[in-house]
């Protein structure tokens, strides 16, 4: 079974050269193999052409950085077991031909088995045309949702701009595409967390292939070589983004190249931990719209989900259900003060865990990892709704801590010292409503306002019932703070003065109220929007998106905006931004259709906080503290 596990039936086309594995034993393969088996015949539009390995080995001197691992393969004179009569490998960097057709000889038949049962067949390998967008359109409907207002049509024409293919497919969307823009640096690359608004807008506008793409293409990176200083993260760890390359061959021929970056190349090279939890979410999304459920029971896909929980379900050294990250890996992608267990990274954490229940398949080997998946959720929700949720009542609790408590039953369990309550707060929060703290460790709460955090939790049902409708009831009543002009904050109040300079380290692009560091965001206006539709509270949703709408197009989509009520364009902020347009249009849709939101977001799950791993215990001692707090949860 391993043999075959990344190669059921695939609707991608076959990359054209002949590539590595860094870990190759994982799929079956033995350490070597015959160069003569993977050799290619390539069949051009306009004249037939052979590529052998001679053609790869002259193409290594010009770029070697990409075919280093395919260069020590073939050193160690490799061959492949476990597959007699097919052969396949992979590398840092996939390829395929510029319009080109390809006939491979032997590795091409393994990409187009299919394994349901017993049965092995196979299937066709190309993808379909083009994104089709329709321009021009007037009042014209699909899947119920009406394209009408000037500013949509526009949004719709800059979208299908920003269309990325690779072999002539659609794979995604530029993080940025403007015409003016000299520098783009790596805003001409294909995000995966940018990706998701845009994936929602097609795929709620029925048009599916893109994602499909997306997701398959994305996956096949997931097992390529990535090394920083000759080290290497786990196998499941997805990239941050991919560039699709046109690499020089002989005769004037040309072959287009997908190269990834998994943190080598992004600022304090931190992996990117947020993005193999938005491509589960999003392979989940994928199978809700468009009732195609083929994708998610792939082999190759099965495997991708139990490699990245592989890596968040590794036992470590941490006494939290929560994840540990490091500063800057995910939406906050520069220091901001987050490493820890920020909120943004446990609510992704929850919706990936629940969406990993649904769609793994069933069988024999995925039983223990059902089972680790319900514990997991189970002691996330209750960490996260007894220790992070704070209110009015929440913060003179923490006001009259004691500290330094040794015991089983201590109250100030993380030893938080009540100095620590900032003095915004106090006046800050409403006597209605409450949120999530941004982060929770020994010693620490970040009480700042993070916008992502608290809106996906609403969405994945991290928080109660009665938390969520809190965290919209604080959200409208500081309206001004957290909307302002344009929706959203990143994060409420700005780092200022002092603590600027020392959790930022004087970052001059997160100076207060700009950027990461209280910047507005409008790609956050589809989350806000399902989260409102979630909790049948549309009309906030319809006027954040009114807001937004008024502005949007005539600042030319920025990336952010500034100052404390978002009132101008982004200093540094990149104009005709995708997740911006993408999160506008999909927030349009879903208000106009709210009925296809429901499929993008989670119930309350009652039966999770009754899974507690520590009514297994046999040694009598009393370390759970759930039974007295479940009154308190489930409400």
């Amino acid at each position: 079974m391993n043999a075959i596990h990344f190669f059921r039936k695939s609707t991608m086309k076959v990359p054209s050269r002949v590539l590595s594995l860094r870990n190759a034993s994982f799929l079956g393969f033995a350490r070597s193999f015959n160069p003569s088996v993977f050799e290619r015949k390539l069949c051009c539009k306009k004249k037939d052409f052979l590529l052998n390995f001679n053609q790869v080995t002259q193409s290594h001197h010009a770029y070697p950085f990409r075919f280093l691992c395919f260069q020590r393969i073939v050193n160690d004179t490799q061959k492949l077991r476990c597959l007699p009569s097919f052969s396949f490998v992979q590398s840092r960097a996939v390829s395929g031909p510029y319009d080109v057709s390809t006939e491979a000889r032997v590795a091409s038949t393994v990409r187009g088995l299919s394994t349901r049962g017993n049965d092995i067949h196979v299937t066709p390998l190309v993808v379909g045309g083009n994104v089709a967008v329709a321009e021009g359109e007037n009042n014209v409907k699909k899947n119920g949702v009406s394209a009408k207002s000037e500013v949509e049509k526009e949004a719709w024409r800059l979208l299908k701009d920003a269309v990325v293919t690779y072999c002539g497919s659609p794979v995604g969307t530029v993080a940025a595409n403007n015409p003016g823009d000299k520098q783009p640096l790596n805003y001409d690359q294909v995000f995966i967390r940018d990706f998701v608004p845009s994936a929602l807008a097609f795929l709620l506008r029925g048009e599916g292939e893109i994602v499909e793409n997306f997701l398959l293409h994305t996956l096949q990176l997931q097992s390529w070589e990535k090394t920083v200083d000759c080290y290497s993260p786990g196998q499941g760890l997805m990239p941050a983004s991919f560039k699709v390359r046109t690499v020089p061959l002989e005769d004037n021929k040309f072959e287009e190249v997908l190269d990834p970056d998994f943190g080598e190349s992004a600022i304090g090279r931190v992996a990117p931990v947020d993005s193999g939890l938005w491509w589960i979410i999003l392979l989940r999304a994928y199978g809700k719209i468009t009732g195609d459920y083929s994708l998610q029971e792939r082999v190759d896909v099965q495997t991708g989900i139990r490699l990245i929980l592989n890596l968040c379900l590794a036992d470590g050294f941490d006494m939290f259900p929560s994840l540990l990250v490091t500063d800057g890996s995910c939406m906050i992608d520069r220091r901001m003060g987050i490493h820890g267990h920020p909120l943004e990274i446990q609510a992704l954490f929850c919706s990936a865990l629940r969406c990993s229940r649904e769609i793994l398949t069933a069988n024999g080997s995925s039983k223990n990892l059902v089972s680790a998946i319900n514990n997991r959720l189970s002691a996330l929700s209750f960490h996260v709704r007894e220790y992070c949720w704070v209110d009015m009542k929440k913060v003179n609790e923490i006001y009259r801590y004691k500290t330094e408590e040794y015991s089983m039953d201590a109250t100030n369990k993380f030893n938080i010292y009540p100095e620590q309550i900032p003095s915004w707060l106090m006046d800050w929060i409403p006597e209605k409503g409450g949120y999530l703290l941004g982060n929770l460790q020994p010693a620490h709460m970040d009480f700042r306002f993070f916008t992502l955090g608290n809106l996906w939790s609403i969405v994945s049902s991290l928080g109660t019932p009665k938390q969520n409708e809190a965290i919209l009831n604080l959200i409208e009543a500081k309206w001004d703070d957290i909307a302002g002009h344009m929706p959203f904050k990143i994060c409420y109040p700005a780092l200022e003065n002092e603590e600027w300079r020392i959790i930022t380290g004087s970052d001059p692009k997160n100076t207060p109220w700009s950027y990461h560091n209280g910047g507005s965001w409008p790609t956050l206006l589809w989350q806000f929007t399902l989260a409102c539709i979630k909790m049948g509270r549309l009309e906030l949703a319809q006027k954040a998106v009114s807001l937004a709408e008024k502005r949007l197009s005539i600042d030319r989509w920025p990336e952010y905006y500034d100052t404390r009520r978002g009132k101008f364009i982004g200093k540094q902020s990149r104009l005709y931004q995708t997740w911006t347009i993408a999160g506008f249009l999909t927030s349009k849709m879903m208000v106009e259709n709210p009925q296809m939101a429901s499929l993008l977001y989670w119930e309350e799950d009652y039966e999770l906080l009754d899974i507690c791993v520590c009514a297994l215990n046999k040694s009598g001692r009393k370390n759970c503290s759930r039974g007295a707090a479940k009154s308190q949860i489930l409400v």
